[in-house]
């Protein structure tokens, strides 16, 4: 790395509907020093090859709870949590017992509900007024609904966990104390859950098979890691999808071309939800940190030296050059679209096939129902929820 100081991070979104310019030029180092919220410095990791290599390099750890390792808020922890291994072979273990309860057979059994969900909230927006926020009338409640589902949660909880899983996720947002009510309050919701699902086990919900998992598997998950897979499937299940398909929408209505050309021909949605993916315009920029155990080389001879907090920057290695034709440009036709938004290898994100399930059904839904569906404000002025972990459109106005 040249000598320079360090960049802020997260990286501003301007223009508001672009990637962020930032990213422009930024593979040309393959680390490059970044100061997050909380003041610390970490290494960013910014190209695809790299990326993809050290998500499965054992010789850099998830396990972040050490006084070296740089943070990304001041005032909450976030996802640090020196209980769990997040390491091989512990991690390894718990996600394969994880995945054997969350299937693509389960996944898929979901659709027609999802689908079900998305066609009631459309009918509630269009008996209602215009203009609307699109975010409270299908962004939110469609990935909340399908993940209380799945989980085997109450839905009339959702608008409580909600506020909570919001606070959880406070980067700068929330002042401490209102950061660890929010986190103790949400963990207290789910032990009693648990307890009540292992009293009252549903069917075939995500908790009560995790629940078995947990209480009849030899190779069983212990009962702290129980509580923290189903916080971290809440979450992972909720709040991402749900900036998705509200920021996504928003980058779509904008570009009325884009709309019209998928209209003309709706199988283009699958790969249009891969692209919106892949530039993840969204604002899920704010990674989780990783430490490396020792001197790592990189593709380019580059050192990634031991001890250093290191942040693999799905966003850059999603704007590479060696490996998108054009990448700043927004192809909802683009082929071989392997994009890292979800992670890689060991730390490829659980929930993908059920966010890319969800993002078809209301990208294909609302499109359909709404032919005449527009962004009510100009796209400028539309508000980034600044200073949590997501930072999508706090609101997104829409008029038809």
């Amino acid at each position: 790395m040249t000598a320079q100081a360090p960049v802020p991070y997260p990286f501003p979104w301007t223009p508001p509907m672009e990637v962020p310019e930032a990213l422009r030029g930024l593979r040309e180092q393959a680390l490059v020093e970044v100061r997050l919220p909380s003041g610390d410095t970490a290494v960013m990791v910014t190209r695809y090859a790299d990326v993809r290599s050290l998500f499965a390099d054992p010789r850099l750890s998830k396990n972040v709870a050490r006084p070296d390792v740089a943070r990304i808020a001041a005032d909450n922890e976030l996802f640090v949590d020196p209980k769990i291994d997040g390491d091989p072979p512990h991690h390894t273990r718990m996600r394969g017992l994880v995945t054997r309860a969350f299937t693509a057979r389960r996944i898929e059994l979901l659709r027609p509900y999802a689908q079900q969900v998305t066609d009631e909230l459309l009918d509630a927006m269009a008996a209602g007024p215009k203009p609307t926020d699109l975010n409270e009338a299908l962004a939110f409640p469609l990935p909340i609904l399908v993940i209380c589902k799945l989980l085997g949660i109450p839905p009339e909880d959702r608008n409580r966990f909600r506020s909570l899983v919001d606070g959880f996720l406070s980067v700068t947002k929330l002042p401490p104390d209102e950061v660890e009510r929010c986190r103790s309050e949400l963990w207290q919701y789910l032990v009693e859950l648990i307890e009540y699902k292992r009293a009252n086990p549903g069917e075939d919900d995500l908790i009560t098979s995790l629940i078995k998992v947990r209480d009849e598997d030899d190779n069983r998950l212990s009962e702290y890691e129980l509580h923290h897979w189903t916080r971290s499937l809440l979450i992972a299940g909720y709040v991402t999808t749900a900036s998705q398909i509200g920021t996504g929408t928003a980058v779509l209505l904008h570009r009325q071309d884009l709309v019209k050309e998928i209209r003309a021909d709706y199988s283009l949605v699958p790969s249009a939800v891969e692209e919106l993916l892949r530039t993840q315009i969204m604002g899920s920029s704010i990674g989780t940190l990783r430490y490396a155990l020792e001197d790592i080389e990189l593709s380019d001879g580059t050192i990634l030296k031991k001890g250093s907090s290191v942040l693999l920057s799905e966003e850059s290695a999603n704007m590479d050059e060696e490996v998108f034709t054009d990448p700043f440009n927004l192809d909802i036709r683009r082929p071989e679209n392997h994009h890292m938004t979800f992670g890689a290898g060991i730390h490829y994100c659980v929930g993908a096939a059920l966010a890319r399930m969800e993002l078809q059904v209301a990208t294909e839904t609302l499109l359909r129902r709404f032919p005449d569906i527009r962004l009510a404000v100009p796209a400028a002025q539309l508000p980034r929820a600044l200073g949590g972990f997501m930072e999508g459109f706090s609101e997104v106005p829409v008029t038809w």
